[in-house]
């Protein structure tokens, strides 16, 4: 494959192209700005209004780091504006998908003038999970396509432990597991099905985009390690037959929230955490991208009320509702002594470092996970969709906290499962002195830079190596077309 430049060459470009959600945004950011450092050049590639909306490159980065913005093909019916997921309006999902696939168009543009231009060649994409259409794009340019995978632990816990056809990689298998694995929840297993169902719109499930992603790309990628899951990362790597996959490590953010720390501090959430003992508060956080329903925010909030423990909420208001009905009647009166509720935006890393806290209330997303454990906090789990639960079987399994009791068939839970989770982790001092000793233990893997520098760095050798024998899977340029 000719890559426009010497073959001892050591510098590379690469596109990395992450899908249109912040939980995917923020953490490939952070593996951009990781790869610019050693001094390789980066094509960061997303819509305009999602990179208006990122944090600042690092200085460090800057130089080597491009921001390509792509403008998202209007979609009838999907409102302006709307470019990543936390934007859909409820029942929209569809036609996010289908415009997300028409990107294709632009990105080949993109990458077709890249090649062109002297000195631009890209040597790599970097292409998501969903990006099925990307591989052939780059292709067609003779440039090979890695892809980026979900977390070990959902791929491992919903693969399939009968026989397999020969040659089937884990995503062909994925759905043919028809009896529900122990330990999983009904919700949950039914929440799977939905992975196998074409998206109206779109005409494509979830599922089939990835594993036609994974049939055309050269390589496969992991934002994980072994060290972090190690069972699932080997099974995963087992079950992609003769693909390899490569760990990132955890690509964790600087421990004191680096250039996201900067002038974020001085309002009133930081005012009321300043003020609290040490190690009493527990910060509660379901992320940006898990609305939850009214009734269900209720209990939570009286959840934490009756729990009786310091607690501080980023709450995200469900669509449609008054903000004088977010919370129950007379909540925050009722316990202004202990909590505070911020409905904005707060600045999450420099919280979680906060002496202050105590615990984690999450979601249990891979960056909240990453992002609570850099600084030995326990968890209260309350997984809600897609790898969630798996992460947090996981951090079960490592005793880390405790998860939130829930109603088997549809999730649901109450004020007392909520209460006795959080008592569990911050007010009960045998199972909280558990917790606390193996979230410290964990720390441990999420703070060794030398462990995730050398991930990243055998990563880019990987790519230098596979990238430079002219690897590329050219069957799937004769088998499919854009």
């Amino acid at each position: 494959m000719d890559t426009g430049r010497s073959k001892s060459s050591s510098r590379l470009h690469l596109v990395i192209f992450p899908w249109l959600a912040f939980g995917h945004l923020l953490p490939y950011l952070e593996l951009a700005e990781r790869v610019a450092s050693r001094g390789h050049r980066v094509s960061f590639v997303s819509t305009p209004r999602n990179l208006a909306r990122l944090p600042p490159v690092s200085p460090a980065a800057a130089t080597r780091v491009d921001l390509v913005a792509l403008p998202l093909p209007r979609v009838q019916g999907l409102p302006d504006g709307t470019e990543c997921t936390n934007d859909v309006p409820s029942g929209k999902f569809e036609l996010l998908w289908k415009a997300f696939d028409a990107l294709a168009a632009p990105f080949a543009e993109f990458l077709g003038a890249a090649c062109d231009a002297a000195g631009e060649r890209p040597d790599w994409i970097i292409a998501d999970t969903f990006h099925h259409w990307a591989p052939l794009v780059a292709l067609q340019h003779k440039v090979p396509c890695a892809m980026l995978l979900p977390s070990a632990s959902m791929m491992a816990g919903w693969a399939t432990r009968s026989s397999e056809p020969a040659g089937a990689s884990i995503f062909h298998v994925l759905g043919a597991v028809e009896e529900r694995r122990e330990g999983v929840p009904r919700y949950e297993w039914g929440q799977k099905a939905s992975f196998f169902i074409d998206h109206g719109a779109s005409g494509m499930s979830v599922a089939k985009r990835c594993s036609l992603a994974m049939e055309r790309c050269t390589l496969a990628a992991m934002r994980s390690c072994p060290e972090w899951e190690p069972d699932a990362f080997q099974q995963v790597a087992a079950g992609l037959k003769n693909k390899p996959l490569i760990p990132l490590g955890l690509v964790p953010p600087s421990p004191d929230g680096g250039r996201r720390r900067a002038g974020m501090t001085d309002n009133s959430t930081m005012r009321w955490l300043d003020v609290q003992p040490a190690k009493s508060v527990v910060y509660v956080a379901l992320g940006s991208e898990v609305p939850l329903p009214l009734e269900q925010v209720h209990e939570l909030a009286l959840g934490l009320e009756l729990a009786g423990t310091r607690f501080l909420w980023a709450l995200r208001k469900p669509h449609g509702v008054d903000l004088s009905d977010v919370l129950p009647p007379g909540y925050q009166e009722r316990t202004k002594s202990h909590g505070h509720v911020a409905m904005g935006w707060v600045p999450q890393i420099t919280i979680l470092a906060h002496a202050a806290v105590g615990a984690f209330l999450t979601h249990c997303g891979r960056n909240s996970l990453v992002e609570g454990l850099l600084f030995g906090n326990p968890l209260v789990m309350l997984p809600i969709f897609g790898d969630q639960g798996p992460n947090a079987r996981l951090m079960e399994s490592n005793k880390v906290g405790s998860q939130v009791r829930r109603d088997d068939m549809d999730g649901s839970f109450d004020r007392h499962g909520v209460a006795a989770a959080v008592r569990a982790v911050m007010v009960e001092e045998e199972t909280r002195r558990v917790f606390v000793a193996n979230a410290i233990r964990l720390q441990e893997i999420v703070v060794d830079k030398e462990l995730h520098g050398r991930y990243i760095d055998e990563f880019i050798q990987h790519l230098v190596s596979q990238g430079a024998d002219g690897s590329c899977n050219t069957a799937a340029l004769r088998e499919n077309k854009v």
